[in-house]
């Protein structure tokens, strides 16, 4: 039977990489998918990976209709799977389009997407599919806080600056810029430290006593 499957995780933890993955497995089995992406670091209308693999992709807005895509591709042969990547973007009627997909025409969704944001706030995409998900898999691949820690959390930093109010979506990426994001582990999250302000600290008076904290947990 068709599923829908949530794969989670942190930025950096291989999500896209898996989509393109599990695209092309499915495809070099002679399965005719579509592809689905939002707010790509590369761009409109296409899926990347930070490992360099990019693909051409149908770019989701806020009035993209899953149903209307789909079945309107009926003249051009069967859909068997979608590769739904950024999915934490998406709507809750999109996510519940994915669902009737699986449920009425026995297709395979797989979404692919973070579950918090900056803020450690539910995504309304994510929750929605966590609520409808058949299977919700925690990608292993560990993504690491500058500390060595598993990351956990999605930083947002302006300026170098971490930052805990905001819009819940600004594009941007993991490298350097005026809005970029960083991996943290919970603790480090929660005060704020990034690797940033951990190397600013790491020359000021009291930074011993600070490593020590951290070691000591």
């Amino acid at each position: 039977m068709a599923e829908l499957v949530f794969f989670s995780g942190t930025m950096d933890c291989g999500k896209s990489t898996l989509a393109l993955q599990l695209d092309h497995n499915h495809a070099a089995r002679g399965r005719r998918g579509l592809i689905f992406t939002r707010d790509d670091r590369a761009g409109n209308d296409r899926l990347s990976s930070r490992l360099g693999l990019e693909v051409v992709a149908r770019e989701v807005t806020d009035t993209t209709d899953f149903w209307a895509e789909v079945t309107g591709e009926r003249g051009r042969g069967s859909v068997e799977y979608l590769v739904c990547d950024e999915a934490q973007f998406y709507s809750c009627d999109q996510v519940e389009q994915l669902a009737r997909l699986v449920d009425e025409i026995e297709i395979d969704v797989f979404a692919f997407g973070i579950t918090t944001d900056f803020r450690t706030r539910l995504f309304p995409g994510s929750t929605r599919l966590i609520e409808l998900a058949d299977r919700v898999e925690v990608l292993q691949v560990q993504s690491l806080c500058w500390c060595g820690a598993r990351a956990t959390h999605n930083a947002r930093t302006v300026d170098g600056q971490m930052v805990v109010e905001g819009a819940q979506v600004v594009v941007g990426d993991t490298d350097a810029g005026e809005v970029s994001y960083e991996v943290l582990c919970r603790r480090h999250h929660m005060r704020r430290m990034t690797s940033r302000s951990a190397r600013v600290l790491a020359g000021s008076p009291g930074s011993l006593y600070l490593d020590l904290a951290d070691q000591d947990g």
